[in-house]
């Protein structure tokens, strides 16, 4: 979790989105924005989110474009909730508030089954699908998500910067792995760039609690287009780390990578390249090393993503933790690397080129 701040109150929710809030409470853990769940008195339900000052307010502009293609290829979607002034958020006391539109559902930290893998697999398939028509170049994205060289510099930056932390011999011998393991990774292919959201962490995805099934895909601020290659990585580094990104043991489950590229597969449909699909692998094993690069940077710098004080006793710790973890993820990939390669091919044989 980030450190708490104060919602909107229930005056200015009336009187710029004219929703009469009843309740407003703390909503999920995410890394970045501040998120909260609004209830109405007539028990409608809201969620409320200030912007990190990283997110240009454009950005929710191509957010409504997005949402609107979705729901209009029959996808379910939060949608903007507009001020009573029109606008698609309010900017107040220095910061971007918006309100969205409450998917009901469960979300996991982790998951536990081939059958949840195929299910979040199968959306991401649909949510894929839905936009590879829309025509829209994403003016406001932010750049730069998934400029792996970038990350590498900025942990090298931190290391050189920030040599009397107080953590710094307990980090630095992490960064000099992540960084040698940087060096071993083979440069991806050159691909489309599709549209894509950005980080499909699982944490993002949303399911009914009754039937298992996916329902819809949240948190559309990184919405961009980007090679498929590394939106899968991202993904799959996520889905197939069953002990989650907040511990150290932790590893690569072959068995959740076959079920969440199988619900991809069946959902998406035919119209990837044996390029794109045959680099899933290699994707996944840079996004690994990109993320413990970026967790590992922020243990230094502490001031980017969230964390959790009831777990650890800094934010450097916990993002300590993290980087380490999906180091190890990343090198049990490595071990397994020959069977997941193999099984992409088995899934995904006979793509046209």
């Amino acid at each position: 979790m980030s450190l708490p701040v104060d919602p909107l109150s229930p005056s200015i929710i009336r009187s710029r989105f004219g929703i009469d809030a009843r309740t407003i409470e703390p909503l999920g853990a995410g890394l970045i924005n501040q998120t909260f769940l609004v209830t109405s008195q007539d028990g409608d339900r809201f969620v409320l989110q200030r912007l990190h000052d990283i997110f240009p307010p454009g950005i929710n502009l191509d957010i409504e474009i997005v949402t609107a293609h979705l729901a209009d290829r029959g996808l379910q979607t939060s949608r903007l909730v507009r001020t009573t002034g029109g606008e698609l958020w309010l900017e107040e006391d220095g910061h971007v508030w918006r309100i969205m539109t409450y998917m009901a559902g469960i979300c996991v930290e982790r998951i536990a089954s081939g059958d949840l893998a195929r299910e979040a697999g199968a959306l991401l398939g649909r949510f894929h699908l839905a936009l590879a028509d829309l025509d829209h170049d994403f003016p406001h994205a932010r750049g730069g998500i998934h400029d792996t060289p970038r990350h590498l510099r900025n942990l090298e930056s931190a290391l050189e910067k920030h040599r009397n932390h107080p953590a710094f011999d307990h980090i630095e011998p992490l960064a000099t792995s992540i960084l040698e393991a940087a060096a071993g990774l083979d440069p991806l292919p050159d691909t489309p760039a599709r549209i894509v959201h950005g980080d499909p962490k699982i944490t993002n995805f949303i399911f009914d609690p009754d039937s298992g099934k996916g329902v819809c895909i949240v948190d559309l601020d990184t919405l961009n287009r980007m090679p498929l290659p590394l939106e899968m990585g991202d993904a799959l580094r996520s889905w197939c780390n069953p002990a989650g990104e907040d511990a150290v043991r932790t590893g690569f489950s072959a068995e959740l990578f076959q079920a969440a590229l199988e619900g991809y597969r069946d959902a998406s449909g035919d119209w990837l390249t044996d390029a794109e699909t045959s680099a899933f692998g290699l994707g996944t094993m840079t996004i690994l090393v990109e993320l413990a690069a970026r967790f590992c940077a922020d243990a230094l710098n502490e001031s980017y993503f969230g964390w959790n004080p009831n777990r650890f006793p800094s934010r450097s710790e916990h993002n300590r933790v993290r980087a380490e973890g999906q180091l190890v993820a990343y090198r049990d990939f490595v071990a397994k690397r020959d069977r997941l390669e193999k099984l992409v091919e088995d899934v995904f044989g006979g793509n046209p080129s």
